[in-house]
């Protein structure tokens, strides 16, 4: 089984990573286009020119890894603003597809406090909600998973045709093999983890380009939320 899982940035998608590359019988992807993405889009991201120099940036050279099988099981952790116009997708073909959301609010407080100003396209709704009307898949919410971990990961499990394992609720804390360079400025809080945070806090408030940010996201993030798995 190859397991696709989309999401957007600060959206619970390293903590689902570390997850399943807990599993024995998975291997794991972190975010494998990034570097095509920033090597081809010229975006300043973070970190651009460690990134660039550290990950294979031939998109067909990337989809060639992601084509092949995991141990037996490959857990890929992707973004979908970073499959530009022009990339494969032909290693997406029998794929699990799964997309995971978080309510923008949060995602757009937690993305500023790691790199200002993001515009629609840092944090990817727009794309998801179109990649879903390409491939389908099922969607998750990052807020019912911290609320009860074990029980969404079961379903998920469940829904997909594969045995839940007790590894996936927790994990030693600091770095993984799998994780990209870009873990050193993205990854704090998640190397200090051995599991799930518990229940989202409440909304934040957010004022300006920000709120402004948030209400051109909630029709894609609401679309994907009615879909999920309950």
């Amino acid at each position: 089984m190859r397991i696709a899982m989309w999401s957007g940035p600060r959206n619970l998608s390293t903590a689902m990573m570390y997850s399943f590359g807990n599993r024995a019988d998975f291997s794991a992807m972190d975010e494998p286009f990034y570097a095509p993405y920033l090597k081809q889009t010229g975006i300043n991201h973070p970190m651009h020119e460690e990134i660039i120099a550290h990950h294979e940036c031939d998109p067909a050279k990337v989809a060639a890894q992601c084509a092949l099988a995991g141990t037996p099981h490959r857990y890929m952790k992707h973004m979908p603003h970073h499959m530009i116009d022009g990339f494969p997708m032909d290693w997406a073909k029998g794929c699990v597809h799964v997309h995971l959301i978080r309510h923008p609010a949060h995602v757009i407080a937690s993305y500023t406090a790691k790199r200002e100003a993001p515009n629609f396209n840092d944090i990817g709704y727009g794309q998801q909600t179109a990649l879903f009307d390409q491939i389908g898949g099922m969607v998750i919410d990052s807020a019912d998973i911290r609320a009860n971990p074990e029980q969404m990961l079961r379903k998920l499990c469940c829904a997909i045709d594969l045995r839940f394992d007790p590894a996936m609720l927790s994990w030693a804390a600091g770095p993984r093999a799998e994780d990209g360079i870009w873990a050193a400025h993205w990854y704090g809080a998640v190397h200090k983890s051995t599991g799930f945070a518990g229940a989202e806090e409440p909304l934040p408030t957010l004022t300006g380009k920000a709120e402004t940010l948030c209400a051109q996201a909630m029709p894609h993030y609401q679309k994907l939320y009615d879909q999920r798995l309950r």
